[in-house]
């Protein structure tokens, strides 16, 4: 069953295209050790599905930056894997986006639009009702991972489950998966990911019944764009699945063989994250 209240039980440096990995990481990979590196991810390794309801959009971010630390601790054994639901339409920048460049103050003002900054990589989102959120936190074999085998890792086994369902799914550019139709190639999943040493956070967007018109509205053109855009507005490049929450859900679930329910969850850590970080101005705004 779902939970919908906080129980109390216990428990960088920006890449392109959505990475953000310490600089200890970096340092490793650079000695070329990257490209050997196994990946503890995928359909072939069981994953605990965690399904929790968590009010806000802070708590939620935080909840995925207190699963990175325990993988990052060595206390998280198998992948985690969630999802959830802003209740309200919100912005979300990456962790080192520029706001003033990527979003529009004015118009996120007028409509009553937060701004929260989370802690992975990559351009800004708009997150609310009918954008399912998709999380994936795992341990790592190896302090020196490969970003564009994660990348492979991931998205893979998640546009196969969604091409199953008859969507049809392409990944494109690093870290997006698009729709194909007869106008082109529609962008329906955004994803960015973190790497600390001894774990992985991976997460995105999987547009569904989204009201795709109010990220023209509050978002400016991106600063930098795969090429498969091709320059088009958001109105143009973006797409909704159509499949409903549950259908989703089983998608991402079987992409990651989460089929294991997990039941504890760093609240505590939650909390404080929230309080440090995600619920602070100070936070949100240190790249204006």
């Amino acid at each position: 069953m779902r939970q919908t209240t906080t129980p109390a039980l216990p428990a960088a440096e920006p890449l392109p295209k959505g990475a953000a990995i310490e600089p200890s990481v970096a340092r490793a990979a650079a000695g070329g050790a990257a490209a050997a590196a196994p990946i503890v991810l995928g359909p072939s390794v069981p994953a605990d599905w965690l399904d929790v309801v968590l009010p806000t959009v802070a708590e939620n971010l935080a909840l995925d930056e207190a699963l990175l630390e325990a993988a990052h601790e060595e206390r998280l054994r198998r992948p985690v894997v969630r999802t959830w639901m802003a209740a309200e339409p919100t912005v979300v920048v990456g962790s080192s986006s520029r706001i003033d460049e990527e979003v529009d103050r004015d118009a996120c003002r007028g409509e009553g639009v937060r701004i929260l900054r989370r802690p992975s990589g990559g351009l800004t989102v708009v997150l609310g009702p009918g954008c399912l959120m998709w999380s994936v936190i795992a341990p790592l074999a190896t302090a020196t991972p490969a970003i564009d085998r994660i990348h492979s890792a991931v998205l893979d086994p998640l546009a196969a489950a969604l091409v199953a369902t008859g969507r049809p799914v392409v990944r494109r550019g690093s870290s997006d998966l698009a729709l194909v139709t007869d106008s082109g190639e529609k962008k329906v999943s955004g994803n960015a990911l973190r790497v600390r040493r001894g774990g992985v956070l991976y997460h995105g967007t999987l547009l569904d019944a989204f009201d795709l018109a109010i990220v023209g509205r509050v978002l400016r053109h991106p600063p930098r764009e795969p090429a498969y855009r091709g320059r088009r507005d958001h109105a143009a490049f973006l797409a909704n699945l159509d499949l409903g929450r549950p259908a989703l859900e089983a998608a991402v679930r079987l992409a990651f063989a989460a089929a294991e329910h997990r039941v504890d969850w760093p609240a505590d850590r939650v909390a404080a994250l929230v309080q440090e970080r995600y619920a602070s101005p100070g936070w949100t705004e240190r790249l204006g």
